[in-house]
């Protein structure tokens, strides 16, 4: 396929370009579409085919025997990450903001902590404070545009109140990719604090070159304490299915998650099932490969027309396809450059401030887009901050 080609998403029920003008003020005529974390690309011939094959059939019943789709998860796994599943680790849930939570309805109480590494996911503290839990915010600093981890001070922040950690890995939105010894670093703040670690893991194939990903549970000690989350939605851009899992590898953990999945009553989609499975092999791979080609050139693309730009600076992308842009050098109040972006270039972007601490003076841009698209998103911001040049 050609990532290249335009596809017009407006009036396809499309959160991101069918909501941007209710949302950000940005026209729909005209306007860019770069803020929820979706492609403007189609998936892998083989999801098609699956989709296809379910409309040639014709009858759309209750699922059932999901072997095939658990092997295929344990197939990408192991041949993409290293990392061996067993098939009864596996719960599926709607997508990973209803995994994650799920996993706070199951493992903390109302009134708990629930610790973030801010900026970040924004959805986090969303669903933490509609669950009744405390958001604890743990504000990452910033090394040459680079977020990195504060584990020393951070330990002296906690009371003892709280009981779990969600951590974004690959990060989103600074789209680091955490090394071994960071991820060690984590692992020893969850011990030392008796926290149960949720890794959020779902960006983990949108790796670029010069970086490898490293899955939490291949760090020692955390086993018992350890919940991983991952999914085909944003690999793939098949978020509208609605399916992700969560993996437990400890039999305790696992059960605790397998009683309270049975009392919400909650049972797969079929469609994200049969299309996760069909994404989870060798052609999925490669269109995968040939994706992370294809957004690396956008990213330098990307880069190089924000460095252009006098006071912003793009975040070093090292994973994901969002790009987070620092507007501080230009002096402006966030409502000041947050209009620009909008009403001047017609671009709908996600506001900084709402990844928590530290977001304030940034916006996150979605570059999976046709690369004409980024040149233009390029060249309106070039106009609408044409007087810092």
């Amino acid at each position: 396929m050609s990532f290249d080609e335009i596809i017009d998403r407006r009036g396809t029920h499309s959160a991101k370009w069918d909501m941007m003008e209710t949302l950000y003020g940005v026209p729909a005529k005209d306007g860019l579409s770069m803020w929820v974390a979706d492609m403007d690309f189609r998936p892998p011939q083989c999801v098609q085919d699956a989709v296809q094959g379910m409309a040639d059939h014709g009858v759309y019943g209750y699922f059932g025997g999901d072997g095939e789709y658990k092997a295929a998860i344990q197939w990408w796994m192991e041949n993409r990450h290293g990392w061996q599943v067993q098939p009864e680790w596996i719960f599926t849930t709607h997508g990973l903001v209803n995994g994650t939570s799920m996993c706070i309805d199951t493992f903390t109480a109302p009134g708990d902590g629930v610790v973030l590494f801010t900026p970040v996911y924004h959805a986090f503290a969303r669903v933490i404070e509609a669950a009744g839990r405390r958001v604890v915010e743990c504000e990452m600093p910033l090394a040459d545009g680079r977020y990195e981890l504060d584990i020393e001070g951070w330990n002296a922040r906690m009371d003892g109140s709280e009981t779990m950690l969600i951590l974004c890995s690959p990060h989103n939105p600074g789209g680091r990719v955490w090394t071994r010894t960071e991820l060690e670093q984590v692992a020893e703040f969850a011990r030392r604090h008796d926290l149960i670690l949720v890794s959020d893991e779902i960006h983990h194939d949108l790796v670029y070159p010069g970086h490898r990903h490293i899955p939490m549970a291949h760090i020692d000690g955390i086993a018992d304490r350890l919940v991983m989350m991952t999914a085909t939605t944003k690999t793939f851009n098949i978020a509208g299915s609605h399916v992700g899992n969560v993996i437990i590898s400890d039999p305790a953990l696992r059960t605790r998650f397998a009683a309270r999945m049975a009392a919400m009553g909650m049972s797969p989609n079929s469609f994200g099932l049969i299309m996760a499975t069909a994404a989870y092999s060798p052609e999925g791979a490669a269109w995968v490969d040939d994706l992370m080609v294809y957004l690396d050139g956008n990213r330098k693309v990307f880069d190089a027309g924000i460095a252009q730009i006098p006071g912003l600076a793009s975040a070093p992308l090292e994973a994901t396809y969002l790009s987070w842009v620092s507007f501080e050098g230009t002096g402006m109040t966030p409502e000041e450059f947050t209009g620009r972006v909008s009403k001047e270039a017609r671009i709908a972007t996600n506001a900084g401030p709402t990844f928590g601490k530290g977001g304030e003076s940034f916006l996150r841009f979605n570059i999976a887009t046709p690369r004409a698209r980024i040149d233009e998103a390029v060249a309106r911001l070039k106009d609408a901050f044409g007087d810092l040049q």
